[in-house]
């Protein structure tokens, strides 16, 4: 039988029940756009790693409380509180050579209050040091000095998305606001320094590391630590050093016993993109579970047709049509019912990842729109075998249909 004839009876079957085909085609079309969107966004959301890694710079190193190993990074990467690191630890630091500045790092949201004005914004404790491990430029004002922390000076600076919120163009040195109950005077505005990662600097606020801990959250213990290094070249003895410290100070001599974790920002990335691939991993296996539901579903609709075209296919074999000729036709139907769910899926995946990286990009994110080849392959690979693996059983069965019974079939 004429391959062209066997197409051409493909599509008018699809045609005839293209109602039910649309219908079941749905479940290709979320699988198929899920795992571009999926691949899209996670490929995004490690632009936007990379461009905060590059903004940052390559000679910081950071300290995490919480130790880690070869399976993955450490708990407070997740947000699980751990209290292995203190301020004691993060002065000791300060003495290591080639260190420029250090600060330790505690924060909170909480609303801030200026006369009938308020807003929500982010609490930052963090050490003196801030302006320089940060490259932040104080525009108005100053920031404050170590004495203000030692001493648990309420005093804060802003960022300018906060001035404009709390003070419009007005000056708001010398003013107070209330934080968690509690009058700060501002001494300072940061210069506007735009979102990077998943923050705006811009909409935070900046109090002493000890006042934070001691009157706003009631710890004594630092959240994050990041230690500025003269020179890139030193960074490697730098995280060699800082470890070798903070073990003696917690009394450790296995290194597989280390409560904290000290990386440079270049291992930081790699740990943070095994975590972001991780999930991408996984979020693109349940989109591949959409695909199956949906492949049953075409498994089932093939069944359904051929019920209905018995009389049809008894009627195709009586004129001489081949085993072989049947079941191309509705491997045919399952196949252009899948490419047709895939090239859609395909279009709306690539357009969905477009809006979701204007939008982020217009909030002020640095994140790239990336489709990948591979994505689309690996999709229309996946359309592939969903189609031939699901329709082959409804075809095996046209296909095995004798003459005589089809045409008697009503």
């Amino acid at each position: 039988m004429d391959i062209f004839l066997t197409i051409k009876l493909a599509i008018r079957g699809l045609l005839v029940n293209r109602m039910r085909a649309f219908l079941t085609v749905l479940g290709i079309i979320i699988g198929v756009s899920g795992i571009i969107v999926i691949v899209s966004v996670g490929n995004g959301a490690e632009s936007l790693i990379v461009n905060q890694v590059r903004s940052v710079g390559s000679n910081l190193v950071g300290v995490l409380p919480g130790g880690t190993d070869d399976e993955g990074p450490p708990a407070a990467l997740f947000g699980i509180v751990v209290t292995t690191l203190k301020n004691d630890d993060i002065a000791a630091l300060k003495e290591i050579p080639h260190v420029e500045a250090v600060s330790g790092y505690n924060k909170t949201v909480e609303q801030i209050v200026h006369k009938n004005r308020k807003t929500e914004a982010t609490i930052n404790g963090v050490y003196a040091d801030y302006p320089i491990v940060e490259d932040a430029l104080v525009t108005q004002g100053r920031f404050f000095n170590e004495s203000e922390d030692a001493s648990l000076g309420r005093v804060v600076v802003i960022g300018s998305s906060i001035k404009k919120e709390l003070f419009d163009e007005g000056n708001p040195i010398g003013e107070s606001i209330k934080i968690h109950t509690h009058n700060f005077k501002v001494v300072g505005v940061f210069e506007e320094r735009g979102a990077s990662g998943f923050e705006n600097p811009d909409s935070h606020v900046f109090i002493p590391a000890r006042t934070m801990q001691k009157i706003v959250l009631g710890i004594n213990h630092v959240s994050l630590a990041r230690v500025k290094v003269e020179d890139a070249q030193y960074v490697d003895q730098t995280v060699a050093t800082i470890k070798n410290i903070l073990r003696t100070r917690h009394g450790i001599s296995n290194p597989k016993d280390d409560d904290f974790t000290v990386s440079s920002m270049a291992q930081g990335l790699s740990m943070l993109q095994n975590v972001t691939g991780s999930i991408k991993l996984f979020l693109t296996a349940i989109a591949f579970i959409a695909l199956i539901v949906g492949g049953i579903g075409i498994m089932n609709v093939m069944y359904v047709s051929v019920t209905e075209r018995t009389h049809e296919i008894g009627l195709r074999k009586a004129l001489g049509a081949q085993q072989k000729d049947i079941l191309k036709q509705f491997l045919i139907e399952a196949v252009t019912i899948t490419g047709v769910g895939g090239a859609i899926g395909i279009t709306i995946g690539i357009l969905v990842s477009l809006l979701v990286a204007l939008v982020i990009q217009q909030l002020g994110y640095s994140w790239d729109f990336i489709v990948t080849l591979d994505s689309i392959i690996y999709a229309s690979f996946a359309i592939a075998v969903i189609g031939i693996t699901f329709g082959y059983a409804p075809a095996k069965k046209a296909a095995a249909y004798r003459a005589i019974e089809a045409l008697r079939y009503e």
